[in-house]
């Protein structure tokens, strides 16, 4: 399985690779050397999504020698960037630099990228699953597992809590890593052949548990000590008030004593704001001690409850996973609970068992149960190896429902204890819950028919969207939960201003059955209110009680588009636009950026920032009024991405106001992005998170919006200077704007076009102590139909009909096939992931590993670096010749000239500090040369041709870094050294 290479230099005799486990030995069982063990893993979705890991992992490394690493399944490509020019597969080599200098400090070396595509902003799981493709993402997830043996796994909830898509995929990744890792029918050929690796059992899994709770302390070591969580979630802390390794340079700007040193969390803050793409900026703040906590969703071996003193040390969380269970059980050993079913009905019977797996001793174990609930026991454990312990448990008749309770066991040997628990939920005996759709139903699927075990998370909300003055269906599922005949009513609690076509409605439903009543609910305000998100409680009684859910009832607003016949000119002229007026100065995030009441969309006359809308043949247009007191960074072409990272306005189409029914989102959607001015002048404008994004204008222009037309009044003011003014002639600008139809991915239901106009205003945007604008995310953003993270969901955009309008007959009501433009970053273009694999043997991210080239020979000459190589197949070599510490380039400029690695430059000791070194095209000077070589079979000479400067180069820890692939997408990687 590793892919060491010996040194080669000059002549120097070459020690190649060898397999860990030949042919003829797959069955003999995998364990992972120290170079690729890992103790605690994280994973997450992209980088700086994962800057919670760098405090804890930097105490663990130091005070219990744990080894940390991070699956991160992108590289953060989509972005923008608020540092450079880089974008797309250039934008990944960066921002993977960042997030290893983040962690670097804290021991964390192993970073597992997994090259999975970045796409956009989306909150879709499905979405997601699509653009990474599920199976393959997994695969990869279980080989790293599989091949690191992490004993802890760390990461994001799998739960539309998660927000983003992408991270609600990361986090159904850990649930499912976990499962199939362990499983030998997932991915069966991991477990043969000469690259054999053996199941693997992650013991502790920490993915969407809750951390509330009260007591413990900041400002103490074993800081979770006397900590109670508020709910049923095992937590462990630890505290980052230890001191690092690292100390305060002379001459630091927080003024801390020189030599002294920097405290973890100190540490941590200062990787948290590692990148400067993402709109970061160096830390020049004092840290105070901290104590991050995790909640425990999942273990396999005994642990100390929270009510146990031992519970509160820094070192909890390893318990029973690196270090023995203070209980006693010898390390390796297997405890954990299972259920006969999760969902459960008060007064019924279940059965819990308890699974014993390891060097097991004469006892018995005892279930803990709530008050009033009763089981059997205890009961006996013989002496062996494995044990299952079933009880059965009944809970009480008056146990509260739509509540988890906690069931613990306590296995009791002579000599030691072991502890465990787990959660059941209790629902109501007849369950009515608004019937899911979209997302919400996918994520209710994933966890019946995937992940059974998350559950104890909580299914989806109930979430649906009308327009004012609409009349909607509320569909209710009533399922039956007990064992016996079940009927009742539903009904509706309404909120002021809605009617509905019967109070309540009957039903009748046999055990284990589900039963549909619908209701006609219909909205009678004529304006949309202030608090477009209204409750609306479902209740279903039945024999014994009443079940509540709530519905989050989200108010859209309605328009009319007429037929009119505009010029795209920058003005309104009579009868272009005589259709309603649009109010677009409702703000729906970054509030606090708004300077006065004339800006943000608001004014003090109330003559804010406005739209109307027409159609005309084939065509939308827009007329488009901003409010706005500051003109923001102007941009050149190749910003023309990113708009909310300047001045804009973003135009948003779902053709036939569904695409969050489809589970796409808003890759079944137009998103016209328009920057009102530029640094050439005029305006731009670009697709960004839709079914075709990427540069629309100009040079640049993708050909993805043909016959879109923009005229805009407003005028840069010609410098990103500060010392400029900067205010917009007029108090703001109009945009008139063309959509042909004929772009949009689908074509328009007349009766339903999913609409909405948001403009982005950034304002002063320098960092502090300087006077020079920066194209970074500072922006408050508005809209028509105006709430959180309405970007990205079509159901919650306002609805438009076009009276009049019939699309052109043949044009298709299914959208293409989503367009994201640019691509994901090949780990085998990136020299730190191969220096990486060459030197633990997990190979490039997590593909399948192949031994077929072999480096005969390297060695530096006159001319250049000369290879020799044999391989058995067809592929590609990628040779890069790097100098320096590659494994963690700084990202910030400092003026302290004694802050040498290993602090690596984030103390600033000038308020100038915090500027970013250049980094393209060589890796802030670390890449010397890089080439190409078409494999062969048999032997190949090569040469990288190297000038007098490159060689003298090579000498500051020069290294030869050679990525393959094959055919067959197999990747080697090898790391020779050729410095001096």
């Amino acid at each position: 399985m590793k892919r060491i290479v010996g040194l080669l230099v000059l002549g120097l005799l070459a020690v190649l690779p060898v397999p860990a486990q030949a042919q003829g030995e797959q069955t003999k069982q995998y364990v992972a050397d120290a170079k690729t063990k890992i103790d605690v893993m994280g994973e997450w979705a992209h980088p700086d999504d994962d800057t919670s890991f760098i405090g804890p992992c930097g105490v663990w490394h130091q005070l219990y020698g744990v080894k940390c690493g991070v699956i991160m399944v992108t590289r953060g490509e989509g972005g923008g960037n608020a540092a450079g020019t880089e974008l797309g597969p250039a934008l990944g080599l960066r921002r993977e630099n960042e997030d290893r200098v983040a962690h670097y400090r804290s021991g964390t070396i192993d970073i597992f990228n997994l090259d999975r595509i970045d796409f956009f902003y989306n909150q879709s799981a499905p979405l997601t699953q699509y653009f990474w493709d599920e199976q393959e993402t997994l695969r990869r997830v279980t080989r790293v597992i599989r091949e690191t043996q992490p004993e802890v796994y760390i990461g994001f909830t799998p739960t539309l809590a998660a927000g983003h898509g992408n991270h609600q995929q990361a986090g159904r990744l850990i649930w499912e890593g976990v499962l199939a890792a362990a499983d030998p029918n997932m991915f069966p050929e991991q477990l043969k052949g000469p690259h054999a690796l053996s199941t693997w059992q992650v013991k502790k899994v920490f993915s969407g548990g809750s951390t509330a709770g009260t007591g413990g302390t900041t400002t103490a070591a074993n800081c979770t000590t006397g900590f109670t969580p508020s709910g049923l979630d095992p937590v462990a802390g630890v505290w980052t008030g230890y001191n690092s390794p690292y100390t305060w340079p002379a001459g630091n700007s927080q003024g801390q004593p020189a030599g002294t040193p920097k405290i973890w969390q100190q540490v941590a803050d200062e990787g948290r704001a590692a990148y400067p793409t993402q709109s970061r900026v160096m830390y020049k703040g004092v840290s105070a001690p901290g104590c991050p906590r995790f909640g425990m969703t999942e273990s396999f071996v005994p642990f100390q409850p929270n009510s146990s003193p031992a519970a509160g040390r820094d070192d909890a969380i390893l318990f029973g996973a690196t270090k023995p269970d203070p209980g006693g059980l010898p390390l390796g050993t297997l405890e954990y609970l299972t259920f006969s079913r999760f969902y459960n009905v008060a007064g019924e019977p279940f059965q819990a068992t308890l699974h014993l797996r390891g060097k097991l001793a004469k006892g018995n174990v005892q279930l803990t149960v709530p008050a009033g609930w009763t089981t059997d026991g205890p009961k006996p454990v013989k002496e062996g190896s494995s044990a299952d312990v079933t009880f059965t448990v009944t809970p009480a008749a008056t146990a509260p429902v739509d509540q988890n309770a906690k069931i613990s066991a306590l296995y009791t040997t002579k000599r030691a204890t072991g502890y465990t628990d787990n959660v059941v939920r209790i629902v109501s005996a007849a369950e009515g819950r608004f019937q899911r759709w979209g997302n919400w139903q996918e994520y209710d699927q994933w966890l019946q028919t995937t992940a059974p075990q998350a559950d104890r998370l909580g299914r989806s909300q109930a979430i649906q969207s009308m327009g004012i003055g609409q009349t909607i269906d509320v569909p209710v599922v009533v399922h039956n939960w007990s064992s016996k005949q079940q009927t009742g009513a539903v009904s509706l609690d309404l909120p002021a201003n809605f009617s509905v076509d019967a109070n309540n409605k009957p039903y009748d439903v046999a055990p284990g059955a589900d039963v549909t009543v619908t209701f006609k609910l219909t909205n009678t305000d004529t304006t949309l209110p202030a608090q477009q998100n209204v409750a609306l409680p479902i209740r279903t009684s039945y024999a014994g009680g009443v079940g509540t859910e709530t519905l989050t009832l989200t108010l859209v607003p309605t328009t009319v588009i007429p037929q009119a016949s505009p010029v795209v000119d920058g003005k309104a002229a009579p009868g272009e636009y005589p259709g309603p007026t649009l109010d677009l100065g409702r703000i729906w995030q970054g509030a606090s950026g708004c300077t006065g009441v004339d800006d943000c969309g608001v004014s003090s006359t109330g003559e804010g920032s406005t739209a109307k809308v027409s159609w005309s043949d084939d065509a939308l247009y827009f007329f488009i009024h901003i409010r706005d007191d500051y003109q923001s960074y102007a941009v050149t072409p190749a910003e023309c991405v990113g708009h909310w990272q300047a001045d804009s306005v973003e135009i948003l189409l779902d053709p036939r106001g569904t695409a969050s029914q489809s589970l796409k989102d808003t890759a079944n959607t137009f998103k016209l992005g328009i920057f009102p001015f530029t640094q050439s002048g005029g305006p731009c404008w670009e697709r960004d998170a839709d079914n075709h994004q990427g540069y629309s204008s100009g040079a640049l222009d993708t050909g993805n919006a043909p016959g879109v037309q923009v005229a805009s009044t407003a005028q840069w003011v010609g410098s990103n200077q500060t010392t400029v003014p900067h205010a917009y002639a007029g108090g703001g600008y109009d945009l008139e704007v063309k959509i042909p139809l004929a772009d949009l991915p689908a074509a328009v239901d007349p009766n339903h076009l999913g609409l909405n106009i948001t403009p982005y205003d950034n304002d002063d945007t320098s960092a502090p102590g300087t006077t020079t604008l920066r194209h970074i995310d500072m922006s408050t953003r508005l809209g028509w139909s105006a709430l959180g993270s309405v970007q990205s969901d079509p159901y919650r955009w306002g609805i438009a009909t076009l009276p009049g309008y019939t699309p052109p007959a043949g044009r298709p009501t299914t959208p293409a096939p989503p367009d994201v433009s640019n691509p994901n970053l090949n780990g085998a273009l990136s020299p730190q992931t191969i220096a990486q694999s060459a030197r633990n043997g997990v190979p490039i991210s997590g593909r399948v590993p192949t031994e077929d080239l072999k480096i005969v020979s390297a060695g530096v000459t006159g001319s250049g670096v000369q290879l020799v190589t044999s391989s058995k197949g067809t592929g590609t070599a990628r040779a890069f010749l790097t100098s320096g510490e590659l494994a963690a380039i700084p990202v910030w400029t400092t003026s302290c000239t004694s802050d040498p690695a290993p602090d690596y430059g984030f103390t600033p000791c000038a308020i100038t500090d915090g500027a970013t070194p250049p980094w393209s095209p060589d890796m802030s000077g670390h890449l010397v040369q890089q080439a190409t070589q078409a494999v062969t079979p048999g032997v190949q000479h090569w040469t990288i041709p190297l000038t007098a400067a490159q060689r003298r180069q090579l000498q500051d820890r020069g290294h030869l870094l050679v990525s393959y692939e094959t055919t067959k997408n197999e990747v080697q990687a090898f790391d020779i050294n050729v410095g001096r």
